[in-house]
């Protein structure tokens, strides 16, 4: 049956269980937070659905599964098309192209930036045929929205493919300067595709900023509108901050709207876990156990832009600096390895494993260990007891799109107390202005932050923790649906 919506995405939007007897089985998202729930949402306001997203096949011509299937939840009916990708198209397209050439580059990392293994032909194949899967699921005019830098390649081709098509595409990573983003030598290519969408949308103005001044560097781009920035997305002295960002651009005669809409997450739902007696009665038995111990949690993956190695030496310098924290602070670190098969995360979880194992061995003792290193993933309902029992966040990445457990953190603070401590250089940085802002390149600025937020008053920690809490429900996962359903109506007029 042919969509009026298709979404494109590289994960499948329902999770396979194997059941006892052998068969597989496809069951709703068990959490309603996170994007793809909120993705799927959007299929309650079509006639139908449809989704596109890979699957691995040993053998691709002969896969051994459905490569469309109907599902039917709670939120409503809707397609899914799966690609049929072989270990090595997706070690290719996702881990070396994606993660080891365009993921070092988006968040300025130059010099972890690898071109040498990347088979570009083979990444433009795998767009090509997510291109097509959506042109095969689209019904005519019908709105095709694709997700991320790993699809960059795909609304050039379903231009070519469907030119009756409107394309919106978002990016949930940073997006770099010029001078960074041109070190990709598909640049232009990259550009390009992006250009025909009717809508690309990011997360703050910066990036949309960086992306229109990258298109003008390769092509003959105009700014047609120009718009003032929201003063909820100005924050004072941040490195991200803008105060006008394009909205309107061409390239030839094809107008682009630039959408900035910051992901939030989904406020109701982490409020009610974090006000439920389980987590109340989790929450009590940490602080319980800490006793007059701060406890500082510290939550990410194990990657070089998360700053895990950095935050490690400066905790080690405080320690050094202030003895008299020895046996009174905790640092709980979760760093969850991304892929345990790239060798560039496992020498980070490395490093995170050393710093913290000498740190141990150089201050504890027999009644105080001052790291607590978590390298597994935490269910979430335990996350946010240690999100309630905790007397600092500490999130402090050299590079982030959003980082959304910063927002968790402070939407899990009913409580109104807790200290937020958010590096300059997280997307989140220009909706949390009342954090602690941190630059994770400077030693003095980690240090006295960290130090700061341990001895923080009581009536400073609420007066913080209030704007944030104010910010958080703004920008939540909701706001961010409607902003970007608001862009989609704006560019059905306009197709009109």
């Amino acid at each position: 049956m042919p969509s009026d919506l298709v979404i494109v995405y590289h994960r499948q939007p329902y999770e396979e269980v194997e059941e006892e007897d052998g068969r597989v089985t496809l069951r709703e998202n068990t959490s309603p937070n996170g994007i793809v729930p909120t993705l799927k949402s959007f299929f309650g306001g079509v006639d139908h659905g449809a989704w596109v997203a890979w699957k691995l096949a040993e053998d691709t011509s002969n896969p051994g599964f459905e490569q469309v299937v109907e599902i039917e939840d709670s939120y409503g009916r809707y397609s899914v098309s799966r690609l049929p990708l072989s270990s090595e198209q997706v070690r290719q397209f996702y881990h070396v192209t994606s993660k080891e050439a365009f993921w070092p580059i988006l968040h300025s990392f130059k010099e972890r930036y690898n071109y040498d293994p990347v088979d570009w032909p083979n990444f433009r194949e795998v767009n090509w045929r997510f291109a097509e899967a959506a042109a095969a699921e689209a019904a005519k005019g019908a709105l095709v929205w694709i997700h991320d830098y790993n699809l960059w390649l795909v609304p050039g081709y379903l231009r070519k493919m469907r030119p009756d098509l409107r394309i919106a595409f978002f990016h949930h990573t940073p997006f770099p300067s010029a001078d960074m983003f041109n070190v990709l030598p598909w640049r232009k290519e990259i550009v390009e595709s992006l250009l025909a969408s009717d809508i690309v949308g990011f997360h703050i103005p910066r990036y949309a900023a960086n992306f229109v001044s990258v298109a003008r560097s390769l092509l003959d781009v105009t700014v047609e509108e120009r718009e003032p920035v929201s003063a909820d997305l100005i924050s004072e002295g941040t490195a991200l901050t803008e105060r006008t960002v394009p909205s309107v651009i061409s390239h030839g005669d094809h107008q682009v709207t630039i959408s900035v809409a910051p992901v939030g997450v989904n406020v109701d739902y982490i409020q009610s876990r974090a006000d439920a007696p389980g987590t109340l009665e989790t929450a009590a038995r940490i602080r319980e156990d800490m006793g007059d111990t701060k406890l500082v949690l510290s939550v990410g993956r194990t990657d070089y832009t998360k700053g895990g190695v950095q935050q490690m030496q400066s905790f080690e310098r405080m320690l050094e600096k202030h003895p008299e924290l020895r046996g009174k602070v905790r640092l709980m670190h979760v760093s969850v390895p991304a892929n345990r098969n790239m060798t560039v995360y496992a020498e980070i979880q490395a490093e995170i494993e050393e710093s913290a194992g000498r740190i141990n061995g150089r201050f504890g003792t027999l009644e105080w260990q001052p790291i607590a290193l978590i390298s597994r993933a935490i269910p979430f309902d335990d996350l946010v007891a240690y999100y309630r029992a905790a007397d600092v966040a500490w999130i402090t990445p050299l590079a982030d799109g959003m980082n959304l457990v910063a927002k968790e953190f402070v939407a899990s603070r009913t409580d109104g107390d807790g200290v937020l401590v958010l590096s300059e250089f997280a997307g989140a940085a220009v909706e949390l202005s009342s954090a602690v802002i941190v630059n994770p390149f400077s030693n003095r600025s980690m240090d006295e932050a960290i130090a700061s937020a341990l001895v923080m008053p009581e009536e400073e920690r609420r007066a913080r923790m209030a704007p944030l809490r104010e910010a958080v429900h703004r920008y939540d996962i909701r706001a961010w649906g409607r902003s970007i359903g608001d862009g989609f109506e704006s560019i059905s007029r306009t197709a009109a």
